[in-house]
């Protein structure tokens, strides 16, 4: 079943926070520099730079739940507490549910009260960063010179989350509808 990305971003916006949302609930507001137009997130946005991994977006609608989709290929924010990783405690790896790239370690997984899967970092190149913001119809504000850090898929440009400021360090604040868990082999 194939739905239009019209219908999925209105049907489901309600149930993600916007970025002004995510930032206001979680604290972050106040540690980031800010909101500023929206960056796309499906290949090809940067000329310059091929993904390995390109699908039509039919293959994204086919292979994603409608969650995932808006969270990795539109850009939204899980509401916190929701996922299923951001309390996890085990040892293993995260990996893009996007492209199966393995994008974190559970050795540099911190665990915060605030609701979303945090890490001090990524894998080597497994992870880009790309400016991003609230979209004017969703509350962003135009012509804003205030920007975020967006943290993406090397390999297949999903947007895993963000790049923030979390108790005086910066940290990979990430979906957990974005990732698959694979636990440590004992």
């Amino acid at each position: 079943m194939t739905l239009q990305k019209e219908t999925l971003m209105t049907s489901k916006i309600s149930k993600f926070l916007s970025r002004r949302s995510f930032f206001a609930s979680s604290g972050a507001a106040a540690l980031t520099l800010g909101t500023a137009a929206k960056a796309r997130v499906a290949p090809g946005t940067n000329s310059d730079y091929e993904y390995e991994v390109v699908r039509t977006e039919d293959e994204w609608l086919s292979m994603l739940t409608d969650e995932e989709y808006v969270i990795m290929r539109e850009g939204f924010t899980e509401d916190p507490r929701t996922g299923t990783m951001w309390e996890e405690t085990r040892d293993g790896t995260y990996h893009c549910k996007g492209c199966d790239l393995h994008v974190y370690s559970s050795n540099t997984k911190v665990v915060l009260d605030k609701g979303w899967v945090f890490f001090y970092h990524g894998e080597p190149d497994a992870i880009l960063m790309n400016v991003d913001g609230v979209p004017e119809q969703y509350g962003g504000m135009a012509n804003s010179d205030k920007l975020l850090t967006e943290v993406h898929c090397r390999r297949c440009g999903s947007h895993l989350g963000h790049y923030l400021i979390i108790k005086r360090k910066m940290t990979h604040c990430i979906n957990s509808q974005a990732l698959n868990f694979e636990l440590a082999a004992s």
